[in-house]
């Protein structure tokens, strides 16, 4: 596999090539995640744990950014579909704190108002695969490139012209 794809920021990718990089995200995780049972989690498991980390969120980064760019839209929307479906936990975390000292109504709107985060962060989160790993990406060229499913042309060596 080209690096570019996982670490480039420009140009676009289609839909398979995003669900192939989940597909390896997921795969990478769950294997570090089998090494850190099997080995225990000490200094030398966090110390190869946290560049592998790092790179697959740099570039879980790079393919949602090509991913929206073949969407026609610019990498802010990476910020409703990957930044604020967490920001809902802090309001979530406050609610809890007011509903774990609390009794009666005030208990039972900390609790709605905990369900009414959750229900937004899981709003944006399936807005945001529905938009990158289900709808077809614009057909042709836009801003950020030609249109990654395009077909090119081949050439065949009949079709080729004659060397002298």
């Amino acid at each position: 596999m080209d690096p570019a794809l996982f670490f480039g920021f420009r140009g676009r990718i289609n839909r398979a090539k995003f669900r192939l990089a989940l597909l390896i995200f997921f795969v990478a995780d769950l294997s570090l995640m089998l090494l850190g049972l099997a080995l225990g989690k000490g200094a030398a498991f966090h110390l190869f744990s946290y560049p592998v980390n790092l790179a697959i969120f740099v570039s879980s980064l790079a393919i949602g950014v090509k991913r929206l760019h073949d969407r026609d839209r610019s990498a802010w929307w990476l910020f409703p579909f990957y930044i604020a479906p967490g920001l809902f936990a802090f309001p979530a975390l406050a609610f809890m704190w007011v509903a774990a000292g609390s009794f009666g109504d005030l208990r039972y709107l900390s609790l709605f108002l905990i369900r009414l985060c959750f229900v937004g962060a899981f709003a944006l989160t399936v807005w945001g695969l529905v938009e990158m790993g289900f709808l077809r990406g614009t057909t042709g060229y836009n801003r950020f490139g030609p249109d990654p499913l395009a077909k090119r042309p081949r050439t065949s060596i009949a079709a080729a012209p004659a060397l002298r």
